[in-house]
């Protein structure tokens, strides 16, 4: 049996008018000037407006900063650093949105407590002051980024994503809500789902897996593939989206304890090069990585899904009526080998459990196209 070191840190609240509940749990790390990050779907949406009566509720003074954009780049985060630094006080960071907004929250507690850039962090463990408490409440159900200690920030120049981790990022709480996963858009819903979908299963033959992650992908797989569906065609069914919203969390925990693998490598060149939502990259390159996979993990395959793992998502991606092939979006065949230099060089693909160059790269952009 496989080694692991499982060290779980985060409470997470969990249930439908879980939101509620933020002004006691913030209370209780102590907070009394609160910065909300997030962005302006979620604000137009009231969810920013319920969260800042719910802390003004308990004496907690709040500000707000929206202005986190999708694929949250370097920019992105100093501008919320600059906000944050005006005013003053601050004891506690609450990211309220989808991955971005948490992602964001994330790099900029290393900056506000560390000082320095985002480059500084990129790795593992660059911390060496504590930081910030704390709280993530995802309003997608998706990314599973309110489970990792990672945030993903790319450099606005480039738009190469940076992996920022340290178990001091972690949200201190976290607030499941499938309340506010409801309201979410068609599309937003299509693209997250597929994302946490495709956690699920790489994490789970990725090469650092373990029992522990291992558990977690299957219960976040069953959770999923159970559900998805539902949700695309009836978005008001919360027992629907409480299931997606606990699946994509799992599949959060079960990331955190083993990575991913060559579908997010090829995914994400895809994002920086063409903006590809990074849901519906994934999507796109996770069938033809299984495929390419199966030849030594099918057993492993097999302990998610009986039957045809490749063949299921491909169900649940045309369900949710998500984009089948590269050429599509209008990405020129020449384009593929250059695509396959940058997904050869993403952290990522090398948890891939059947090891994947620049060569078979290409092949797996070339059977997607």
């Amino acid at each position: 049996m496989l080694s692991f070191d499982f060290q779980p840190s985060t409470r997470v609240v969990f249930g439908e008018n879980a939101l509620g509940n933020l002004g006691s749990l913030a209370k209780e790390l102590g907070a009394q000037d609160v910065l909300i990050i997030t962005d302006p779907g979620v604000a137009e949406a009231g969810i920013v407006e319920k969260a800042v009566d719910f802390l003004v509720k308990q004496s907690i003074s709040c500000a707000v900063f929206q202005e986190v954009e999708e694929n949250p780049t370097t920019k992105h985060v100093a501008n919320g650093v600059r906000f944050a630094r005006d005013l003053g006080q601050l004891d506690l960071i609450v990211g309220l949105g989808g991955g971005s907004a948490m992602d964001c929250a994330k790099g900029m507690n290393f900056i506000l407590t560390n000082g320095g850039v985002m480059e500084d962090f990129w790795g593992m463990d660059k911390a060496s002051k504590p930081m910030l408490p704390s709280i993530g409440i995802p309003t997608t159900a998706g990314t599973g980024s309110e489970a990792q200690s990672y945030a993903l920030i790319a450099r606005e120049e480039s738009h190469v994503k940076m992996a920022c981790g340290d178990k001091k990022a972690r949200f201190r709480t976290v607030i499941l809500d499938p309340v506010l996963t409801s309201s979410a858009p068609d599309d937003v819903r299509a693209s997250t789902g597929i994302d946490a979908i495709s956690h699920a299963v790489e994490s789970h033959v990725a090469t650092r897996r373990n029992p522990v992650s291992q558990l977690f992908s299957r219960e976040a797989w069953c959770l999923l593939e159970n559900s998805f569906e539902t949700v695309i065609v009836n978005p008001a069914n919360l027992e629907a989206q409480s299931q997606m919203l606990l699946g994509a969390h799992y599949a959060g925990v079960a990331v955190e304890n083993s990575m991913l693998g060559a579908a997010h490598a090829c995914a994400n060149p895809l994002t920086s090069s063409y903006g590809i939502t990074h849901g519906v990259a994934v999507g796109l390159m996770l069938p033809h990585v299984i495929k390419f996979n199966s030849r030594i993990m099918g057993k492993s395959y097999r302990e998610l899904h009986s039957s045809s793992i490749y063949e299921r998502v491909c169900e649940l991606k045309a369900a949710a009526h998500l984009p089948g092939m590269l050429r599509d979006f209008g990405i020129d065949e020449s384009d593929l080998p250059r695509l396959a230099g940058e997904a050869a060089n993403q952290w990522t693909g090398k948890f891939n459990p059947r090891p994947a160059n620049e060569t078979e790269l290409l092949q797996l952009y070339e059977s997607a196209y």
